[in-house]
């Protein structure tokens, strides 16, 4: 550390003096207030409140993501496995068959390296693509507003490869990631002025202009020729019946079952939940209003049933492990910047969230992961929900000063 810290003083002298390197000094300075404090912190006790800046806020998430990362390529090379035994294939076509050949861990779903590594050959690129495509946007829109980049990307840079099967085509990646950060972010004035999440603004995009590369049967599973619905898909066909049929609770609540890479275990995002709690950077009110909102809405529609409808049947404990409600839940929902920001808002935020992930996945089954929806439906009411709070808690102190 001292040796890069050495590196880093030279380097500014360059980047200060150097002429034509001057252009790349805010490329220097995240990477030194990435590593270290920045020099320039604020004095005195007018302002400070404890010691949480933005990078601390990030990096804490970003290891709160671990436990859905690793698993996620696991998961991917599981899938994969399993689907060449059932193909009867000895080896994956392309260039990863190829990797794993020569690394000659084989193609055994019962080999948790050989899986692993099989998933990390598709987790990897995607990471790559996403922060090599979003950085350089990053670092145009901080040349051109002539400020340094901050660390604000480093967590879409890990949540939106997560929000996408394994595969996805990689100019579909960049595409997307460019669109999540320029109108999702960066027209609104960069990190912390966006009122949508980026990733998820970013998947959307996808959803909506590359519905072959990220729906259907094909693209969940990473083996060519090979289909395989997740478990909301079977459940929009046949009802809970149908579901249980092929995954049993625990394989969802695992996350042993196709879908997209980082989505499927529920264990994995629980811990990186009590994590972030524990921290005190996710809003424990976000994550348990929205499993309100989404517990009771979905006994309601159970309760009404359905003779045309077989999502209906599905109990309102399943919603809970099925798709990326639990992802949703606790990495998207409780994003700081797009979220309510009052206490009482946030209930009301996260109930909204809820009900609508529901009501999406129910009542109009042609898109049957809600969570992603929904949770851009309540970044767009946020500020409102805020608003009214706000007003409320003013007339009601106007109201105790009058006499």
């Amino acid at each position: 550390m001292k040796a890069l810290r050495t590196f880093l003083d030279g380097q500014h002298h360059h980047f200060v003096n150097g002429g034509k390197l001057e252009k790349l000094y805010p490329l220097y300075e995240a990477i030194d207030t990435f590593i270290y404090s920045p020099d320039s912190v604020t004095e005195g006790r007018t302002h400070l409140r404890d010691g949480l800046d933005l990078k601390r806020l990030m990096i804490t998430v970003a290891f709160a993501l671990m436990p859905a990362i690793m698993f996620s390529m696991w998961n991917t090379g599981y899938q994969a496995n399993s689907a060449l035994a059932q193909m009867g294939l000895e080896q994956a076509v392309g260039w990863r068959g190829e990797v794993l050949a020569m690394l000659g861990l084989g193609f055994s779903p019962s080999n948790i390296l050989a899986c692993f590594m099989h998933g990390a050959l598709y987790f990897v690129p995607i990471f790559l693509v996403t922060n090599i495509a979003g950085g350089i946007c990053e670092a145009i829109f901080s040349s051109v507003r002539k400020h340094e980049i901050n660390e604000g990307f480093l967590v879409t840079g890990l949540l939106y490869p997560l929000t996408l099967p394994a595969t996805i085509p990689l100019w579909q990646v960049a595409v997307g990631i460019i669109f999540g950060v320029v109108i999702g972010k960066e027209i609104f004035g960069g990190t912390g002025k966006n009122f949508l999440n980026p990733a998820l603004t970013a998947r959307a995009f996808l959803y909506f202009a590359y519905p072959a590369q990220i729906s259907g049967d094909a693209v969940w599973v990473a083996v060519d020729g090979y289909t395989s619905a997740t478990a909301l898909g079977v459940a929009a066909q046949g009802g809970i019946s149908a579901v249980t049929a092929q995954f049993s609770f625990m394989d969802a609540f695992f996350g042993m079952i196709p879908g997209s890479l980082g989505e499927t275990s529920t264990i994995a995002i629980l811990l990186g939940a009590v994590y972030l709690i524990s921290s005190g950077i996710g809003s424990w009110r976000i994550m348990l209003s929205v499993l309100i909102g989404a517990v009771g809405f979905g006994f309601l529609l159970n309760t009404i049933g359905s003779t045309t409808n077989p999502m209906f049947s599905v109990p309102w404990y399943w919603h809970l492990v099925l798709g990326g409600f639990a992802f949703g839940t606790v990495f998207m929902a409780t994003d700081p910047v797009s979220a309510s920001m009052t206490h009482k808002g946030q209930w009301f935020y996260g109930i909204l969230i809820g009900v609508m992930t529901i009501l999406i996945r129910v009542i109009n089954p042609a898109y049957p992961e809600g969570i992603m929806l929904a949770i851009l439906f309540g970044n767009v009411f946020a500020p409102l929900i805020d608003w009214f709070v706000t007003q409320g808690n003013i007339k009601r102190r106007l109201a105790r000063t009058q006499v």
